[in-house]
């Protein structure tokens, strides 16, 4: 899983408008079975036209099998469609459906954050898009930019295998009965393509910071240009450090960041950081044409990442995610592209001079929000983490 792997396909899928088509086509053309899984799974037009693919597949046979994250299903999966899918003959299952506010506990921050699907374990689709519709997004006009890739080769694989122990842990932790192993084989998958590319989660066992550490591993080797478009941005120290290190040695680093305000809190709190990294030389774009969703990186001319994860400690200590990471210089440069064009139209610069220079008032207002932050952080036992230690000048 943590393993590049030669003789994948991987295509780039831009938001919805090109990954809704391509998974219902895939699921359409479902010999045997479909596995989902997604955050949110939304009453809407786009989630609608993935439940009747669905259900479409099982009437001629197809196994269905789709989980959702408890607190996407109880905010967005509405009564009338689960029992439209449960009629239809779709296996649904809730990821930690206990999200009653007074039952809070810290542990049911996480998530089931991934975004993923396969088909016949012939062709697999990963990133950062919800099934939800574009436009569903109060007051964010145009759609929404997000990314995901769809997969054929090897890659695979390790796709079936991690959705295949999802759903069989949820079934027993549930106290369901299953006929999915929880351990299950990894299949044999014959080539599809020439790009070389591997699979990568975050859960709270064995791959707690696999995610974080091959994009550091990316930015270590770095040489030209580090290119991050990231919905919710606030890295630890360790990732800092790093980013920092690769603009001291000439790399040109160039962060693509949610202008529109989502939550407010991190908003401010992940300003904080700006002062740090502008005065680093580390050049940030807001943008600002639309709401941000993605979660991509281009670094240099053949390494490149499509996923679920945020760069953000909801991601990398909490959630669980999936990306995949590519070296292939023509997906690179494709993705490179796209990124480009959404800053050259709609994006706009933070200047180093006027940030640093900014009211008294503004980096207050920035670092009291990230005070909170952390205190929340370390209230729910993240705290101790090397994640917080060595605080960014206020800048």
């Amino acid at each position: 899983m943590n393993r590049f792997s030669p003789g994948n396909e991987v295509e780039l899928l831009r938001s919805g408008a090109e990954y809704f088509p391509a998974l219902i086509a895939a699921i359409d053309a479902a010999e045997r079975e479909v596995w989902l899984e997604t955050y949110i799974f939304a009453d809407d037009r786009a989630g609608r036209a993935v439940a009747d693919g669905l259900v479409r597949a099982t009437q001629r046979g197809v196994t269905v099998r789709v989980l959702v994250d408890g607190w996407g299903a109880k905010h967005y999966l509405t009564r009338r469609l689960e029992r439209e899918l449960e009629r239809g003959g779709v296996n649904l299952l809730k990821y930690r459906p206990e999200v009653q506010p007074w039952h809070f506990r810290s542990h049911r921050l996480r998530r089931l954050h991934r975004k993923l699907c396969h088909v016949d374990a012939r062709v697999a689709f990963v990133g950062g898009i919800n099934l939800i519709d574009d436009m569903n997004t109060p007051g964010h006009r145009p759609p929404r930019v997000d990314f995901a890739v769809r997969v054929r080769g090897p890659l695979v694989a390790s796709i079936v295998q991690t959705m295949q122990r999802m759903w069989a842990l949820n079934e027993l932790v549930q106290f369901r009965s299953s006929d999915v192993p929880l351990f299950p084989d990894l299949l044999r998958i014959e080539r599809a393509g020439t790009q070389t590319a591997k699979f990568t989660i975050r859960d709270n066992l064995r791959h707690r910071r696999d995610i974080e550490r091959a994009y550091l591993a990316g930015i270590r080797i770095a040489r030209r240009e580090i290119l991050i478009a990231n919905a919710y941005f606030f890295p630890g120290i360790r990732f800092r450090r790093e980013l920092i290190a690769a603009a001291s040695r000439g790399v040109s680093v160039t962060l693509l960041l949610q202008a529109k305000v989502e939550y407010r809190l991190l908003h401010f709190a992940s300003r904080a950081l700006y002062g740090q990294f502008v005065g680093a030389g580390i050049a940030i774009q807001e943008y600002h044409r639309s709401f941000l969703h993605a979660k991509v990186a281009v670094i240099d001319d053949r390494w490149s990442t499509v996923g679920s994860s945020n760069i953000d400690p909801y991601s990398l200590l909490m959630s669980r995610e999936a990306n995949v990471f590519v070296r292939d210089a023509r997906f690179a440069d494709r993705l490179r592209g796209e990124l480009h064009a959404m800053i050259s139209g709609g994006a706009r610069p933070i200047d180093a001079k006027r940030w640093l220079g900014r009211s008294l008032l503004s980096k207050a207002v920035c670092w009291i929000a990230y005070g909170i932050v952390r205190v929340g952080m370390g209230w729910l036992g993240y705290g101790g983490n090397e994640w917080w230690r060595g605080q960014p000048r206020k800048r």
